[in-house]
């Protein structure tokens, strides 16, 4: 049965000298908005998390796949295997396009990110050159990584959209723990260093009910000066104003997970706002 309900999702997690997201045609730095000193993370880096995290950790066939060169490949492979594009999970939550008769096709996905941004000033850690070498070639590149930076992910659920998908309430449980999961399990050579932080999903009590940005109403609060921050614990996010937001609102309920090692001011009034809406996420669940 397809979801009947949208969310909006506010998604934190941070990156200690690692590179969240390089950018091919400036040297694979770590992509920046340099008029503010933040450092910028793409909606199509934070899926591919969630899709790698679906195919090699689960054993989840999905759309978008190494295993195909393109579209037309993927289609032929799933038309020998007798499948449709709505029975893979990533073609559910994201939507596609393919190529069908000859034609481009899309579904859109229910599921859609902004842009994630960092809440913190970030700094570039100073390129290092590295050395590869593979039989008789050896490569050298430059290796460039942020200080510190929380990132911020701003995300939504249609409920309408939904419908084209065939989106399950299943598939949005599944996609809950993927959220928290699928960072730490891409541990590669730049993204060690990665830690989800906070995931709030804030479902509302009907198909038709539409949040802002949820990060228009969180801050930081810094223990050291911006610039020195280097670890979770030298800042705290404060999430007051989005306590205040959220109020009144059509709210059915709040999934939630929360690492440890965050400070959040505010925290205590959210859980007794929503008493009883307040649900804890179980990213242990096998189902």
């Amino acid at each position: 049965m397809c979801i009947t309900k949208n969310s909006e999702i506010l998604f934190i997690y941070d990156a200690k000298m690692a590179n969240p997201n390089g950018d091919m045609d400036n040297e694979n730095k770590p992509r920046m908005d340099y008029d503010t000193g933040t450092n910028l993370v793409s909606d199509v880096r934070l899926k591919r998390y969630l899709r790698d995290y679906f195919e090699d950790g689960l054993g989840k066939s999905i759309f978008v796949t190494e295993n195909a060169k393109d579209a037309k490949e993927r289609g032929a492979q799933l038309k020998k295997d007798n499948k449709t594009h709505t029975d893979l999970i990533d073609v559910r939550l994201f939507g596609a396009v393919f190529a069908e008769s000859g034609e481009n096709t899309h579904l859109t996905g229910p599921i859609q990110f902004n842009w994630g941004y960092s809440l913190n000033p970030v700094e570039i850690n100073e390129s290092s050159t590295i050395t590869s070498s593979f039989g008789s070639h050896e490569g050298i590149g430059k290796d460039f990584r942020v200080k510190y930076s929380l990132i911020a992910f701003s995300g939504g659920i249609n409920a309408n959209v939904a419908k084209d998908t065939k989106l399950s309430d299943d598939d949005i449980k599944l996609f809950d723990r993927a959220m928290i999961k699928a960072i730490p399990f891409s541990r590669t050579r730049s993204k060690t260093g990665q830690a989800p932080r906070l995931y709030l999903r804030v479902e509302a009590s009907d198909d038709k009910s539409i949040l802002k940005d949820l990060r228009e109403y969180i801050s930081l609060d810094y223990k050291v000066a911006e610039h020195e921050v280097r670890e979770i614990g030298q800042l705290t996010l404060n999430i007051e104003k989005l306590t205040e937001y959220l109020a009144g609102k059509p709210i059915s309920e709040i999934i939630y997970w929360k690492d440890d090692s965050i400070d959040i001011k505010g925290w205590d009034s959210l859980q007794e706002n929503y008493k009883g809406k307040m649900k804890l996420l179980n990213i242990d669940e096998t189902k």
